[in-house]
């Protein structure tokens, strides 16, 4: 599927990360019932977990978000906006070693049920998961001497649109 849409956003702080996380929670809360895919790219330490945690807080989930690095999937259950439910499956693939790990997690079924799928490492899966909805690469903006510093924690967000849903949940950021 070819690119539709990108933007690039700076993320100044945790808080511009949940910020964003509740533009594109928003969305998805008032879509009908259909299957949203959204993955995150970036290095370690990168926000993808911030904003995954951020848009599961934005979708109403009130208990802990664990980070799905050892159970590989998350599953959650929140409330669209008219009150219908709403299957949020957050996936980590940071240790799949092989794509066909995804094919022999059985990981198919989650994106073929209405469901709204957060992965975070897609690129672990190869061309396996398809194209998403939107794709978002989160990306330090540190300085040289910020990283020496240790002080900021700006990001670049660059958001991509692949599907017409896409774009919706672009244009809310």
């Amino acid at each position: 599927m070819p690119l539709l849409e990108e933007r690039s956003l700076t993320l100044t702080d945790e808080a511009a990360t949940t910020r964003l996380g509740a533009a594109l929670a928003g969305v998805v809360r008032a879509l009908p019932p259909t299957t949203v895919h959204v993955q995150l790219s970036g290095d370690l330490g990168a926000g993808k977990t911030t904003l995954s945690r951020a848009v599961l807080r934005a979708l109403g989930h009130a208990g802990k978000v664990r980070s799905p690095t050892y159970t590989l999937c998350e599953p959650y259950e929140v409330a669209r906006a008219d009150g219908s439910p709403l299957t949020v499956y957050h996936f980590d693939l940071y240790r799949f070693a092989d794509p066909e790990e995804w094919i022999d997690a059985g990981f198919r079924d989650c994106f073929a049920e209405p469901a709204f799928n957060l992965v975070e490492w897609p690129e672990k899966a190869g061309r396996l998961l398809g194209e998403p909805d939107l794709h978002v690469l989160l990306q330090s903006d540190m300085s040289a001497a910020d990283m020496a510093d240790m002080a900021g924690e700006r990001r670049i967000a660059t958001l991509r649109a692949y599907t017409p849903t896409g774009i919706t949940l672009l244009n809310a950021c």
